[in-house]
């Protein structure tokens, strides 16, 4: 019985080595598994569109996005930044404040409605790069210079404090800030 037990046994592996090795000429060597995976990836490159195209059909739809009703008064080429701002401005979270420079251009700026005088330079300094971005033309502003030399008023008062915020200067929805040039004492 031993015999045939050990018999049994060695048959069973022998049966066993066989079943793998059929298994392994069945199976792809690791070295097929990765030239099979090479050949999907380039199926897939040559499905997939260049950068150019997948761009201007970005830009396309966002076009499509922007001659939304809520969207409109927003340029063509668009940021997340602004997008963002004009939903917190129709939510009401945020608010525009009109800024009137020298030359009598408006920026309508928007900041979040607990905005400090802080917030409204940087906010006019990111107008004025992404307009300067889109129209060319200056490639640096000294913004020291500039904060140096004008100061921002509002119905005849000077916000000078960084740190107040403009409801504090009773400033609102829709109001006109206005650079004024500084006049130094000498």
């Amino acid at each position: 019985m031993e015999t045939e037990q050990s018999l049994g046994a060695g048959g069973e592996r022998s049966l066993i080595l066989q079943d793998e090795e059929v298994k392994k000429e069945n199976l792809p060597s690791e070295e097929e598994e990765e030239e099979a995976a090479a050949a999907d990836a380039e199926e897939e490159d040559e499905d997939a569109l260049p950068h150019s195209e997948v761009l201007d059909i970005f830009e396309e739809g966002l076009a499509r996005l922007v001659q939304d009703p809520l969207l409109c008064d927003l340029p063509i080429q668009v940021t997340l930044e602004e997008v963002n701002s004009q939903i917190a401005l129709e939510y009401g979270q945020a608010m525009t404040v009109k800024v009137l420079k020298a030359d009598g251009e408006i920026m309508p700026i928007v900041v979040v409605q607990n905005a400090t005088v802080f917030d409204l330079k940087k906010a006019i300094c990111r107008f004025m790069e992404l307009k300067q971005q889109r129209e060319g033309g200056v490639k640096h502003i000294s913004w020291r210079y500039v904060w140096r030399t004008y100061h921002l008023v509002f119905q005849g008062e000077k916000l000078d404090d960084d740190t107040m915020r403009l409801k504090d200067y009773g400033i609102r929805n829709r109001d006109e800030v206005t650079f004024m040039k500084r006049i130094r004492k000498k």
